[in-house]
């Protein structure tokens, strides 16, 4: 007897792993879990893993959102915040779907566009992942060609940049000049656990005030 996916049940913070899965697999077990879901999934080499997050994770994830779309305000900058948008390719034969991501550099190349091929377009210029529940794979973003990686786990962030095809860590994020950004988003993170997301952003918004405007 053959299982359907809708007969699969995956828990908060539990994972699925699903092997020998081609192309063609991976493309209709998309169309069969649909756009309006909470499971995320990452895809390489015949191997899926479907994800549901935790409370914790999703929390965590607006903030940081939240506060790289201030930053990002503060300085200047445009950009495009496309959150857990499906990136494939493929040719690689790599799917992922980040935590949040932004076009910074290359966000004038998906205006408008709802559906993204990184076949044919750029990745973004910055993902971002909460490894609550799930160690991020890093070759997914590697050879679908991230230049930057954020993953921010046990309160702590970590910056991955892609150089010479390989990811280094970094203390600096080049999408952010001059901002401690590994110190800030760990602060606001933690003060948004303790007195809440409100004033928590209050309280960066005054830094932004103060060391940027």
């Amino acid at each position: 007897m053959q299982l359907t996916l809708n007969q699969i049940i995956v828990s908060p913070g539990q994972q699925l792993l699903l092997k020998d899965v081609s192309w063609r697999q991976f493309e209709t077990i998309l169309d069969e879990l649909g756009e309006n879901r909470t499971a995320r999934i990452s895809y390489s080499y015949g191997v899926l893993e479907i994800m549901v997050p935790l409370p914790e994770h999703e929390k965590d994830k607006e903030i940081i959102g939240e506060i790289v779309k201030l930053l990002l305000d503060a300085l200047n900058i445009d950009f495009e915040a496309l959150g857990s948008t499906t990136f494939k390719n493929e040719q690689m034969n790599q799917a992922v779907e980040p935590d949040t991501c932004f076009y910074i550099k290359n966000q004038e190349a998906v205006i408008g566009k709802n559906r993204l091929d990184l076949s044919i377009d750029p990745p973004p210029d910055l993902a971002i992942e909460i490894d609550i529940t799930s160690r991020t794979q890093l070759d997914n973003y590697r050879l679908l060609g991230v230049p930057e990686l954020w993953r921010y786990c046990q309160d702590n962030l970590t910056i991955n940049l892609l150089q010479d095809g390989e990811y280094i860590d970094a203390l600096n994020s080049p999408n952010f000049p001059g901002i401690p950004i590994i110190e800030l988003i760990n602060e606001t993170v933690k003060q948004s656990q303790i007195v809440g997301r409100s004033k928590a952003i209050k309280g960066l918004k005054r830094w932004v005030k103060d060391n940027i405007n």
